[in-house]
């Protein structure tokens, strides 16, 4: 049989099998060309154990996977607003020269300033000294002491939270605000959109700070028919509130019933247990420009006079503090390398307080390579859960946690512990709204306050031996004791954790 021959039969053949079946043609040749777009797009710039995750995704389910991909595949903020964030890291680093300087503490640890250096490369404002903080570790003692300072207010009162909800048990707080306006306070609030919008009285919600007559926002709104739209899972997690901009409450409290007035929790009779640092000094400034740089991201306002409402002369201020914070907006992953570095840094102690602790193969490094070099690592978590895949992806990395020598302690239930801070050797710590987490990481607009002081060190580790006296340790031997249905589950809820 001749060449020509033999392809004239092939096609004859090709045309008679495939005759009618173009619908199936057309399926195979779409899914090998969505397998090889991905291989090529999917990976970069992403971590290889995220794109692992992702091409896994798509080559499985491939039609379902692209869709993820395309909705939640990006985790940067739209061009649109990348561009306002440089706009806006520009005017953190204008309003950083404005700030007072004072002077700071003495004998800083040899690894300290590279650490601040650090931040300032990265988008956080100066170190500056002459701070002062306290703890507030009682939920509803620090909602009363936020209404204080709101109804103490003769300038401005700027609030930007998470989650702002008006329910029974905040509505002290919406009626100071509402006290604030009436006489001649300027009252401005952000609140993160899709946060708000799954919790029960958002409509309420936005009707009262109608009502009060707030000049409010909605932050990182999905809203396609205004042209507002980015990855949908993005979200703006700082919890902040700034008074005449003079004192400031950060921390990991947002502002609704210690229930989140959810019905499942409140069958369960989950409570949300917190820690938010009352601060005021110099820094009161910085924290105060994350919040307008968060309006002006919003609203296109930009308010920079106002940072000159810091006071510079407090005397009785001995704590050294730096503001870092942290997005999708930003090029580098601020506050993981932040805690890399103190990680790192760490010759004494660690002590480590997240809800929510899924970290990446480089903090999990970084932890266990501390206790392999001698030094110990104290790690808090809640027992019990309110996010089943988190929890379930946070559970499997016990097993190596404690196998390298980290002590686990388990906070009780009802509680869920929602603190997020951790302490380094004997004068370093830092508080704020980020979890230990690859979203945290990458996918939320965090802030994180880090301060230099042995007695704001002091105060944080009474905190953590409280949480240790009322905690569990988890031991290797108990865990090892775990049914292979949950290991299984453990497992499979950290590959989706990848999903970035």
């Amino acid at each position: 049989m001749d060449v020509a021959s033999f392809w004239a039969g092939f096609w004859a053949w090709a045309a008679t099998a495939f005759t009618g079946n173009w619908t199936l043609i057309l399926f195979w040749a779409v899914d090998f060309i969505i397998r090889v777009i991905a291989v090529i797009v999917v990976p970069r710039n992403r971590r290889p154990s995220a794109a692992m995750a992702w091409l896994l995704a798509i080559f499985l389910i491939p039609y379902v996977g692209v869709i993820a991909f395309i909705l939640i595949g990006n985790p940067k903020l739209p061009r649109y607003r990348r561009n306002i964030q440089d706009e806006i890291n520009e005017f953190i680093r204008i309003a950083a020269e404005n700030l007072p300087k004072q002077e700071l503490r003495p004998n800083p640890p040899a690894w300290f300033s590279s650490l601040v250096q650090l931040n300032r490369n990265l988008g956080a404002l100066p170190l500056l000294g002459g701070n002062e903080a306290r703890l507030l570790a009682d939920y509803n003692h620090t909602l009363d002491a936020m209404t204080a300072a709101v109804d103490a207010a003769a300038v401005s009162v700027n609030v930007e939270f998470y989650i702002l909800s008006c329910d029974n048990t905040t509505e002290p707080f919406f009626e100071a605000l509402e006290r604030a306006v009436a006489r001649g306070v300027t009252v401005r609030v952000l609140l993160d959109h899709v946060a708000n919008l799954r919790t029960k009285g958002y409509l309420k919600t936005k009707k009262r700070l109608d009502e009060i007559g707030a000049d409010w926002h909605l932050m990182l709104p999905l809203q396609p028919w205004r042209w507002k739209f980015q990855r949908p899972d993005l979200r703006n997690h700082r919890k902040i509130l700034v008074v005449d901009g003079l004192v400031a409450f950060l921390g990991s409290q947002n502002v609704i019933d210690r229930s989140y007035n959810k019905r499942g929790n409140i069958r369960r009779g989950l409570q949300w247990q917190e820690l938010v640092a009352y601060v005021e000094g110099p820094v009161v400034g910085g924290i105060q420009a994350i919040f307008l740089s968060d309006w002006y991201s919003e609203t296109g306002e930009l308010l920079s006079s106002e940072i000159d409402l810091v006071d510079p002369d407090n005397e009785d201020g001995h704590l050294d503090c730096q503001v870092v914070p942290s997005g999708p907006g930003f090029d580098g992953e601020n506050n993981l390398r932040l805690f890399l570095g103190l990680l790192y840094s760490a010759q004494k102690r660690i002590v480590i307080t997240s809800p929510y602790f899924v970290p990446d193969e480089s903090m999990l490094y970084a932890i266990t390579t501390a206790v392999q070099r001698g030094v110990p690592v104290d790690l808090f978590v809640s027992e019990v859960g309110d996010q089943a895949l988190v929890y379930h992806a946070q559970r499997s990395y016990y097993e190596a946690l404690l196998r390298a020598g980290v002590r686990i302690y388990l906070y009780p239930a009802p509680y869920i512990l929602h603190a997020k801070h951790f302490t380094i050797d004997d004068d370093v710590a830092v508080i704020g709204s980020s979890n230990m987490d690859m979203r945290s990481f990458g996918l939320n607009l965090e802030v994180s306050l880090m301060v230099r002081g042995d007695t704001f060190v002091r105060d944080m580790r009474a905190v953590e031996d409280e949480y240790r006296v009322k905690s569990r340790e988890l031991t290797l031997d108990e865990w090892m004791k775990q049914p292979l249905r949950s290991t299984v589950l453990d497992n499979l809820a950290r590959l989706t954790s990848a999903l970035q």
